[in-house]
């Protein structure tokens, strides 16, 4: 076991304090934090107190966010037993989803046993992902199960992140030959054409997340020899029109931005051996007026087809920088108005 708890008499009719006691004090240190920051936004978030007294942990509140508490810590020290680090993100997975996942994934890479009730993990060259809410878990299952899948919510909540994290895990256990992703190069106010360069240089700023999602799970070095020898292609959606990609794993961002042809053109090249990820946010549309969003369309024709996937995400899904949430939270609000 991680901890013992003990727990004395409640100090108040509807407030208790829970002790929990940690064997090593090492790791005692790196839960707390610096300046015992990790604390402090278990407290923040869950709206009770810890205390600290030698290797023991003292919380104190009301008893679903106390054992709420608990748990979060509990959780936290198996990580750093486990040789797993802390980040800002490992406790704000936590304190989302703690009490709904026990133990650690198992270490063979089965996907069944992975999905059974443990921890989700997803396996890259350069770090693990872990799904940081019940509806990204939801959607990670998905892409394992399903050959075709749509993420659908707003900016933050992990959509292409994590379809990128399943195509290099999947693309490193050789279950694809190829990874393959895309975008609509659609400008968001400004012209392609005033952009410096040949066409390749007036693309790549549209591409570049896609690139930064690649390079936090493989090697620089490899990931660009990869992209060399074309076993990753990193491409605007127009250059999909006239292929089949066979055996591959291939993901269509911002797919808002597909016009209806497009979105056709996209979804019919689909070919033996391959799994698709179609992901976008209805409400950053920017095509012209009077066009109509080919996410949309695909959304009302294919909703009913067994074995094609909708995952759906909301504000309470954004796993960015926590005022991300507010924002898309007050434009919502004034959209419903």
């Amino acid at each position: 076991m991680a901890s013992s708890i003990l727990t004395p008499p409640a100090v108040a009719p509807d407030i208790a304090e829970t002790v929990i006691e940690f064997p090593d004090n090492f790791l005692l240190i790196d839960l707390c934090g610096a300046h015992d920051r990790n604390l402090a936004r278990i407290e923040d978030m869950l709206g009770v107190q810890i205390l600290r007294r030698g290797n023991r942990l003292a919380v104190v509140g009301e008893e679903g966010p106390r054992k709420a508490a608990v748990t979060v810590l509990e959780n936290l020290y198996q990580r750093l037993e486990a040789g797993r680090g802390i980040e800002a993100g490992d406790i704000d997975r936590e304190l989302r989803m703690g009490s709904s996942e026990k133990g650690v994934a198992p270490q063979d890479g089965d996907q069944m046993e992975m999905f059974s009730g443990g921890r989700v993990e997803i396996k890259t060259r350069r770090k693990v992902v872990e799904p940081r809410t019940e509806a990204q878990k939801a959607y990670v299952k998905s892409l394992f199960d399903n050959e075709l899948n749509f993420g659908i919510g707003p900016a933050g909540t992990g959509k292409t992140y994590l379809a990128v994290a399943v195509g290099v895990s999947m693309f490193i256990e050789g279950k694809v030959d190829r990874i393959i992703l895309s975008r609509p190069a659609v400008e968001a106010g400004e012209k392609l054409g005033y952009l410096p360069g040949d066409m390749k240089d007036k693309v790549d700023p549209y591409m570049q997340p896609l690139y930064d999602a690649l390079n936090d799970f493989l090697p620089g070095k490899q990931a660009a020899k990869l992209i060399e020898e074309k076993r990753i292609e990193i491409a605007p959606l127009a250059f999909m029109r006239g292929r089949t990609l066979s055996n591959a794993f291939v993901v269509l961002d911002e797919a808002q931005n597909a016009t209806t042809m497009q979105m056709k053109m996209f979804l019919t090249r689909l070919g033996e051996g391959s799994r698709m990820v179609i992901t976008g946010d209805r409400t950053q549309v920017d095509l012209p007026r009077g066009v109509d969003s080919g996410l949309a369309d695909a959304e009302r024709l294919l909703k009913g087809i067994p074995k094609i996937s909708f995952s759906y995400f909301t504000s309470k899904d954004v796993v960015r920088h926590p005022l991300v949430a507010a924002i898309i939270e007050a434009y919502e609000a004034d959209a419903e108005k």
